[in-house]
C-alpha cells in the first residue's frame, strides 16, 4: 500500500473511532438538550396561547369588546354554525353578548410552528346574547400566531354540543 492510502485508512479509522467513542456521548447529550428544550419550548407556548384564549373569554366577560378586537388578526376567520365571519363582522356581533361564566376542559394543543399554535378545548359557558340568557356547551379549535411580540388569534371555529 502507498503512504498516501496508508494515511488515508489511518485518517478514516481515527475518524471513525471518534464517531463511534466519546463523540456518541456528546451527541446523545445534545439530542437530550436539545428535544428538552424543544418540549419545553412548546410547553411555553402552550400556556402563552392558552392564557391569550383565556384573556380573549375574559375580555368577553368584562365586555371589553375594544380588547377582544386587539387579541384577533386583522385577517381572522371565525366559523360557527351560521359559517364563516371576518374579524369586523365578529367583533360587531359579540357588542351585544357577555359572558358571565366558562369553564375550559380537555384542553389539546398542536404547534403548528415556532411562532403559531393550535388549540383544542371543550367550554362550558353562560351569558347574554343580545339580550337573552343563554347556558351552552361547544368544542372549539383556534389557531394563535405570534405577530409583532404579540399573540393573536387567526382562526377559530366553535361546534355547538347536542344536548341527548
Amino acid at each position: 500500500m502507498k503512504i498516501g492510502a496508508r494515511v488515508l485508512v489511518a485518517a478514516m479509522a481515527f475518524s471513525t473511532s471518534l464517531l463511534l467513542g466519546g463523540t456518541r456521548v456528546s451527541e446523545g447529550t445534545s439530542t437530550e438538550s436539545r428535544d428538552h428544550a424543544s418540549n419545553q419550548a412548546v410547553l411555553s407556548m402552550q400556556e402563552q396561547i392558552v392564557a391569550k384564549e383565556r384573556e380573549g373569554l375574559d375580555a368577553l366577560k368584562a365586555g371589553d369588546v375594544e380588547h377582544f378586537g386587539r387579541l384577533t388578526a386583522e385577517n381572522a376567520v371565525f366559523v360557527d354554525s351560521a359559517g364563516p365571519a371576518s374579524k369586523a363582522q365578529v367583533v360587531q356581533n359579540v357588542g351585544g353578548f357577555q359572558l358571565t361564566d366558562y369553564t375550559i376542559d380537555d384542553v389539546k394543543f398542536v404547534p403548528i410552528s415556532q411562532t403559531s399554535g393550535l388549540i383544542s378545548y371543550k367550554i362550558t359557558e353562560k351569558g347574554n346574547s343580545h339580550g337573552r340568557d343563554f347556558a351552552a356547551q361547544a368544542y372549539v379549535s383556534s389557531i394563535w400566531a405570534k405577530q409583532q411580540d404579540d399573540w393573536v388569534c387567526l382562526f377559530s371555529q366553535e361546534t355547538a354540543i347536542r344536548q341527548r
